[in-house]
């Protein structure tokens, strides 16, 4: 009973209306065409996933405008657990991004030949500490940059500091939530599956459910699938040599460990989503396959997959793990509320665009509190339960508060790009009378996806 029990639109993010995207460079920023002569050219090897490799070349154009270098279109990650060997203008429309950046940073799509003629070496190559912050890159990279002309970058993600002054933070937003758009192929099957959705329902979810082998083997969790679990993911486990012994019981009760589907099915239904609530589940192949799944079905049998949306449609895309991610991020993005299970790349980077896009409503499961409440479930009927749950998610739900200055990745929590729309009051007589209260307009942040024409 000491639990109070607050009534929230489940659907829509309170005060969502009063904010919006703000990217726009400042009037005393100095254009791309206003600086001088390149110091030399950035290669730059991005690194792990789809949305890892985004953070990547995030950074990678703010690290190109601090060393002002001209950047080369980076290199995607062809090595890592996804075997994928797509390349940028695979997954990005490679001429809207050096468009789009031609005010920031001049970019290319190669090395010109004369210029690599004329080299006495080749590229030189380095790797940078994590979280740098840009004085290292001008202490440390650029003097070998200027020397060398070309310089590549390894294993670049996460390598640039979190706080960065607010043109460069903006900077970071024009390329995450406008200049890397998506090709049309991914685009326009992105499109589709969000309408077909759509046909059925006016309103969906989506759960970017996280239940594959490998990220329970990463997590270092256990659900109770006895040896059998314990040597599956005990064999993935060995493929990261540097991971920490850990206890399942205890990264659990940390609340490090992602909801099992059923989990994630009982928080939806305790908010408050009936059950002929239609779902749209991301996920890659499913740990224990249907018989995982199958609780959820039953709290939500609407339940649909890009597979059962697109059969046929999806047969190019299948070698390609980054584009079927890809589609994935399209109809999460587009959804009307978007549930996360755990903190990873794609959880944060499109937390991040979510509130940038007009905070559309982004759950985060509050796994520590609601682990405590699922190993009592059995114990107190259904009504305490959903009460418990609504108030242990109290911060989790994508309101526009808990977006504060400093707090988490900015990549997840990108507050200089928010702004708050200004209140304009009418010159009525009774100055106290607050009922004449306006917004004025301002931009709104729009979706990208099927569009041509330019964002701003």
């Amino acid at each position: 009973d000491r639990f109070n029990d607050v009534q929230v639109d489940i659907w829509e993010t309170k005060l969502s209306k009063s904010y919006y995207g703000c990217s726009e460079r400042s009037p005393n920023y100095a254009t791309n065409s206003h600086q001088v002569i390149s110091n030399g050219y950035l290669l730059i090897a991005a690194s792990g996933g789809l949305n890892q490799q985004r953070t990547g070349i995030t950074d990678a154009v703010v690290v190109a405008r601090i060393l002002n270098a001209t950047l080369v279109i980076p290199e995607l990650d062809h090595h890592s657990y996804w075997k994928d060997d797509s390349d940028f203008a695979n997954i990005f429309d490679v001429d809207w991004f050096i468009s789009y950046l031609a005010k920031d940073v001049p970019v290319v799509k190669r090395v010109p030949e004369k210029i690599m003629r004329s080299l006495e070496k080749p590229p030189y190559t380095m790797r940078v500490p994590r979280k740098s912050e840009p004085q290292f890159y001008l202490d440390e990279v650029l003097p070998i940059l200027v020397k060398r002309r070309v310089l590549q970058l390894t294993k670049f993600d996460y390598r640039l500091a979190n706080d960065l002054d607010e043109e460069l933070q903006r900077m970071r937003c024009r390329v995450n939530y406008h200049a890397l758009r998506f090709t049309k192929p991914i685009q326009n099957l992105g499109q589709k599956i969000v309408m077909r959705m759509r046909k059925m329902a006016p309103r969906f979810i989506a759960i970017h459910l996280r239940f594959e082998p490998d990220m329970l083997a990463f997590s270092g969790c256990y659900y109770g699938g006895g040896d059998k679990e314990r040597t599956d993911l005990g064999e993935i486990r060995k493929r990261w040599t540097t991971l920490p012994e850990t206890s399942p019981d205890g990264e659990r009760k940390r609340g490090k460990c992602p909801l099992t589907p059923h989990e994630v099915g009982l928080m939806l239904r305790a908010l408050g989503f009936e059950n002929n609530t239609y779902l749209y589940v991301a996920s890659g192949e499913i740990y224990g396959g249907e018989e995982t799944i199958k609780p959820l079905r039953e709290l939500f049998p609407n339940l649909y997959t890009k597979e059962m949306l697109a059969n046929e449609e999806l047969e190019p895309f299948l070698p390609y793990s980054s584009r079927l991610a890809a589609i994935d991020y399209i109809v999460c993005d587009e959804s009307d509320v978007f549930v996360t299970n755990n903190n990873g790349n794609m959880a944060k980077i499109l937390a991040g665009r979510r509130r940038y896009m007009g905070h559309k409503r982004t759950i985060r499961p509050n796994a520590k509190k609601l682990n405590a409440l699922f190993l009592k479930r059995e114990q107190m009927p259904w009504e305490s339960f959903a009460k418990k749950v609504r108030a242990a998610q109290q911060g989790f739900l994508g309101e526009p508060d808990e977006a504060k200055t400093g707090r988490g990745e900015f990549h997840e929590y990108p507050s200089t790009c928010i702004c708050k729309k200004p209140f304009k009051f009418s010159s009525s007589p009774d100055k106290n009378n607050h009922n004449n209260q306006t917004l004025t307009r301002s931009p709104e942040a729009e979706s990208e996806y099927g569009r041509n024409e330019e964002d701003q």
